[in-house]
């Protein structure tokens, strides 16, 4: 009687989310956690922003909006990208949905059909995987690791392209690893896709305006793929808007017209007062984006030096983002009190209970040897947690 389906009981547990939760259960107990495991800004929404969704209300913006989103909201992210990418969309090729992580899963269950390969490198943000099983797609992994900076070569990817590829998932700058690609990497990986007519690309470029590296490079923007890249993009990490939910694609006319006849049927067009405070974010001169990406890129060289300081934590140097991605086999097979750390998972629940840090283990990207820390919070708890981590390492033994 209370069986679940069986797309639900085959689908994982976000452990970013259950991180989390772990970690807000010790806090009501009392105890004093510091939370690096959240992929969240700690900054506040600018407040033009916030006046933009105040008016909206005022202006009384509380009925039904279009599936695919206002035209003032599809305007400004077609001028956004315009301006900032340099590619040229209408509006009637870009979708908005309740964040990008739901313009994700539209893009695959209008494009995957059951049987059909997605072609994930790893490490992988946690919902990739879980989002091409609904799609009832099988994914197919490209290990990569910290000698090539966690990305994939064209080899790589060619070796495992089969008449069954449907779909490529790039995610530049990259969560877990903040690693980057370059414009000739993404130029050589564009010219492997070409080559194969019926295979997209699943673009996540949401962490677009946290690089430390210059400017963002798209592989929308080669004309040879062009058609087929999808966009996904948002609000969420480059203006502080996580909670808002918008999100959007941009894609070819007939992919943006099957996934607003999915959202059309599943949700209809995101909440209204959102909308409006994400077309004055998308419309602003980007000041309050490069006061973040300053604090971030400070955080970064502050977690990226004290946590390269103690024994056992090999880590590069990532190009974006807000997170740190250290290898940390080192520490498996160590022990303390009856702990034993047979791998990542263990080793952040030890961080955890003994340390109070709260991280995500690799396990959970797709890169079991691996830990990841967010460094979305001040430089004050950053330094804290170094502190914690490095004596709760050394009881290992």
């Amino acid at each position: 009687m209370d069986k679940v389906s069986a797309r639900i009981a085959a689908l994982e547990e976000s452990q970013t989310l259950a991180m989390s939760q772990k970690s807000r259960e010790l806090s009501s107990q009392g105890i004093d956690v510091i939370n690096l495991s959240v992929g969240e800004p700690d900054f506040f929404t600018p407040d033009f922003v916030k006046e933009a969704a105040k008016k909206a209300i005022d202006d009384n913006f509380s009925f039904y909006s279009p599936v695919s989103g206002y035209k003032d909201l599809l305007d400004a992210i077609c001028s956004k990208l315009k301006k900032e990418n340099n590619l040229v969309y209408t509006p009637d090729q870009i979708v908005v949905s309740g964040g990008a992580k739901h313009s994700l899963s539209n893009i695959l269950l209008c494009v995957v059909d059951k049987g059909d390969e997605v072609v994930v490198p790893a490490p992988y943000w946690v919902s990739y995987v879980e989002l091409v099983k609904l799609a009832e797609g099988k994914s197919v992994v490209i290990e990569t690791g910290l000698e090539s900076d966690f990305k994939i070569t064209p080899k790589q990817l060619e070796a495992v392209i089969t008449p069954k590829s449907r779909v490529l998932m790039l995610c530049s700058p990259s969560n877990p690893t903040g690693s980057i690609y370059t414009h000739d990497e993404l130029k050589a990986i564009a010219d492997i896709v070409a080559k194969h007519p019926n295979l997209l690309v699943l673009s996540d470029e949401i962490y677009e305006h946290i690089n430390f590296t210059g400017k963002h490079e798209s592989i929308a923007q080669f004309e040879n793929i062009r058609d087929r890249v999808i966009i996904i993009n948002g609000v969420s990490k480059g203006y502080a808007m996580t909670g808002w939910r918008i999100g959007f694609s941009a894609s070819a006319k007939w992919i943006a017209k099957a996934s607003v006849k999915l959202q059309g049927q599943q949700t209809s067009g995101v909440c209204s007062i959102a909308q409006k405070a994400a077309a004055a974010a998308f419309n602003s001169d980007g000041k309050t984006t490069k006061v973040m990406l300053e604090a971030f890129q400070r955080r970064r060289n502050l977690i990226v030096d004290a946590i390269s300081k103690i024994n056992g934590f090999r880590l590069n140097m990532p190009g974006g983002a807000f997170y740190i991605f250290p290898e940390v086999s080192y520490f498996f097979g160590k022990e303390y009190n009856g702990i034993k750390i047979k791998n990542s998972d263990d080793l952040a629940m030890f961080l955890l209970n003994v340390g109070h840090v709260a991280l995500v283990p690799g396990s959970a990207f797709g890169a079991p040897n691996y830990i990841r820390f967010s460094y979305a919070t001040s430089d004050e708890k950053l330094k804290d947690a170094a502190e914690r981590i490095a004596k709760a390492v050394a009881l290992l033994k």
